[in-house]
């Protein structure tokens, strides 16, 4: 499935913030970084993988689970982000090159852990923000209305995008601090011009100063500076109104 494009609108910013690899071992830096992001009223879209490795399932990590579900209390999006990357070919996103049937056998699993921790979602993005054509035909029959990929966001149900690059901190990303530098000078332009600005952080990586500092001041830039409204991800009530 290929959305289309829709009309654009006005050119007012917006600005949605994203934390991915949530486990136990990154839920200190992740609690840390919301509260600062609450402080600037700026929501969170919580990228959850029920399982991150051969080591790690979230139906065993009870803290976060609990945490996840108090920030969706909150107003916060929980955002499906994978499902089994043990099962995954070496260095090849999850749900980057598969077809329609296996995208649906996972997808459907996924959402059955989901549903049982009582955080299911009708969100999706793929790991690194790759998704396949037999991933975006799979979702609305496994029940996902929206699928944030790398260069925008994609109503699966009604067909249309908006359009709006993710910027990645860690994840498959870099992380280093030039590449921190530079994606707030991004995150600038593309609020400057009245676009979408999508900012993700790996939790991995709030533990170093250069990462979390990148996205503070990637929001503060363009709340402050260019006016943006700070969202979420969600499934809108009406047809994404931007161009892809």
């Amino acid at each position: 499935m290929t959305p289309r494009s829709a009309t654009p609108r006005s050119a007012t910013p917006r600005l949605i913030v994203s934390v991915s690899g949530l486990r136990d071992s990154t839920l200190e830096g992740a609690v840390d970084l919301v509260g600062e992001l609450e402080r600037r009223s700026v929501p969170v879209s919580l990228l959850v993988a029920p399982r991150r490795g051969r080591e790690y399932r979230m139906t065993d990590d009870r803290a976060t689970q609990g945490w996840l579900r108090h920030r969706r209390e909150l107003g916060d999006s929980i955002v499906l982000g994978g499902y089994d990357e043990a099962a995954t070919r070496p260095r090849r996103p999850e749900f980057a090159s598969i077809g329609p049937a296996e995208a649906a056998v996972r997808l459907a699993a996924a959402d059955r852990i989901m549903a049982d921790m009582g955080l299911r979602t009708r969100l999706f993005a793929p790991p690194r923000w790759n998704a396949s054509p037999g991933c975006l035909e799979a979702l609305p029959g496994a029940g996902f209305r929206v699928c944030a990929s790398l260069t925008g966001i994609h109503d699966v149900v009604r067909g249309t995008s908006e359009r709006g690059r993710a910027l990645s901190i860690g994840e498959g990303f870099v992380a280093d601090a030039w590449w921190c530098r530079a994606l707030v000078s991004a995150a600038g332009r593309t609020a400057a011009a009245g676009g979408l600005v999508r900012v993700n952080v790996s939790a991995k990586q709030l533990a170093r100063r250069a990462p979390r500092s990148a996205l503070l001041d990637a929001v503060d830039r363009v709340t402050g500076e260019h006016g943006a409204e700070a969202g979420r991800y969600e499934w809108p009530k009406v047809a994404l109104a931007r161009a892809a």
